[in-house]
């Protein structure tokens, strides 16, 4: 009889050590992990998103052969290593004399496939087992929304607070209503101390020479010996801990807040430690409601834990699911059929725009910035100068941390782009220099005024603003939440809304020299 030999595969993004897979030993199984060019390559990712997972997987890798499994590890710079998925597989398969190939249900639509059809091709049995890491299933957001042209992330976030007795009480909501945003969402006003970020001090000075070495173009910054991210589940856990006993009790209220002052502010960063699933994220929300629970100083409101929940409960979930629902699809989405190109300070922060400046130079040298950072700055800017969706997604699945694409890309084309038309998003969001005045001490430290249109010193965001609205008058005039802004501009003098075009027109034409 042929002894049984299988080939597990995970990817990068699969690092969950309480996955059931793991939980008793098996001579039968060895374990595959691969850093590959087919990866590294995609996009042009930032160094510390590269490094990063890297020494994730191997730290992983690690714990595995520690706990007792097999172990088989590819490196980059592996003589052997054939930097795709499917050479590697079967290398491995012939070398080990493998009979049964299994993997797990990747999140990337690419990665489904390309591993659907590798396991189709092998000349043995396969198997793909459930990530056990998001808390519902693939599908589920499709099914509740059949035949709907739209998706209501509030509808679902709902469902999701019921199904889970999550911030419920008796069948109602806690605090009495579902939603605390008129609480939430104020400006950085100095009367609660920042605490310092949560950092760690990884070495990962051999990896990142290693990817220098082998020719891998990566953009942004990293001091290599002082690695900041966590790299393991424990150093998760500190920052997970540290989080809600120091920020959450001021999440909700400034986490739409802009400062020069700090990075992150009182936002978690744990998206990275969640998408590479060292976290699970009813184990984040559990510890966040037990610290919302308990009587340590200071409390934590009910606005502060409720807006935290709905991130991960609510919207993570939900985007997944219109992920899976709308892939491949969405991913040529052009709603505005804009064009243009990324202006060349998206790479270097080069730009007399101080909130862009800010924005894009913590993007470099952290590989982090907050949602609205990259909604209402970046996001807002590219979309209102017309950036060609495809464009604007490579730059944000490459220099963020926790940019895969199931994440990015319906946050990028769909909520900061509105590609997709409305499929998530209710309206477009933009702004002129207004919002990031009242949401950030940006305009204090810019060449251009927040409070003038036109002229030399005039914020690019205001024409911009208005010229975004007049080219696509006949998508968006009918839209009731945009409405009342076409109103505004049949208000203004004719020679007024004339100024406002043409200085509209001249910042697009020179958008690398803002």
């Amino acid at each position: 009889m042929t002894q049984k030999r299988i080939l597990r595969l995970i990817l990068g993004d699969q690092l969950n050590s309480r996955h059931s897979w793991f939980q008793g030993l098996d001579p039968k199984v060895t374990y595959l992990l691969m850093e590959i060019r087919q990866e590294t390559d995609y996009v042009k990712h930032h160094i510390q998103k590269v490094a990063g997972f890297f020494a994730a997987m191997r730290s992983f890798a690690d714990w595995l052969s520690d706990s007792g499994h097999r172990v088989q590890y590819l490196r980059l710079n592996d003589p052997d290593n054939r930097h795709n998925f499917e050479d590697n597989i079967r290398k491995v398969i012939k070398t080990k004399k493998i009979n049964r190939f299994e993997y797990l249900q990747p999140d990337e639509y690419r990665l489904d496939r390309q591993l659907e059809t590798i396991a189709s091709g092998l000349p043995l049995s396969s198997e793909v087992t459930d990530t056990e890491h998001f808390i519902c299933r693939r599908n589920d957001v499709k099914k509740m929304f059949h035949a709907k042209k739209r998706f209501l992330m509030e509808s679902f976030y709902r469902k999701m607070r019921r199904n889970h007795h999550i911030l419920m009480e008796n069948g109602k909501p806690s605090g009495g209503q579902w939603n605390f945003d008129r609480r939430n969402r104020n400006r950085y006003d100095g009367n609660v101390p920042i605490p310092p970020p949560k950092v760690f001090e990884n070495d990962v000075t051999p990896l990142v020479r290693m990817i220098e070495n082998t020719g891998v173009a990566t953009i942004g910054s990293i001091q290599p010996e002082h690695f900041i991210w966590p790299v393991n589940r424990n150093q998760a856990r500190l920052l997970l801990d540290e989080f809600v006993t120091h920020r959450l009790p001021y999440f909700g209220t400034y986490q739409d807040a802009m400062t020069t002052e700090s990075w992150s502010l009182f936002h978690s960063r744990l998206s990275f430690a969640l998408n590479t699933k060292m976290l699970h994220p009813m184990e984040v929300i559990h510890a966040a409601l037990r610290r919302a629970s308990g009587n340590v100083k200071p409390r934590v409101e009910i606005e502060q834990i409720e807006g935290f929940v709905r991130q991960i409960l609510g919207w993570r979930e939900f985007i997944r699911g219109i992920y899976w629902a709308q892939m491949p699809d969405y991913e040529k989405m052009n709603y505005f059929d804009h064009k243009a190109s990324l202006p060349d300070y998206y790479w270097t922060g080069e730009t007399r725009m101080a909130c862009m400046r800010s924005a894009i130079e913590q993007s470099l040298t952290h590989a982090y910035a907050h949602h609205i950072q990259r909604l209402m700055i970046t996001g807002n800017f590219a979309l209102l100068a017309g950036v060609d969706p495809d464009k604007v997604d490579r730059w944000y699945l490459g220099i963020y941390m926790d940019a895969i694409q199931w994440v990015e890309i319906i946050n990028t084309r769909g909520m900061s782009q509105f590609a997709d038309g409305g499929i998530v998003a209710t309206k477009p969001y933009i702004s002129s220099a207004n919002y990031i005045r009242k949401m950030s001490n940006y305009c204090d430290h810019c060449f251009y005024s927040h409070a003038i249109k036109t002229g030399d010193r005039a914020c690019p965001f205001n024409s911009l603003y208005w010229d975004f609205l007049v080219r696509h008058r006949s998508k968006l005039a009918r839209n009731p939440r945009i409405g009342m802004m076409y109103r505004t501009w049949e208000r203004m003098k004719p020679d007024h809304q004339l100024a406002l075009m043409e200085q509209a027109q001249r910042n697009r034409a020179h958008l690398n020299d803002l």
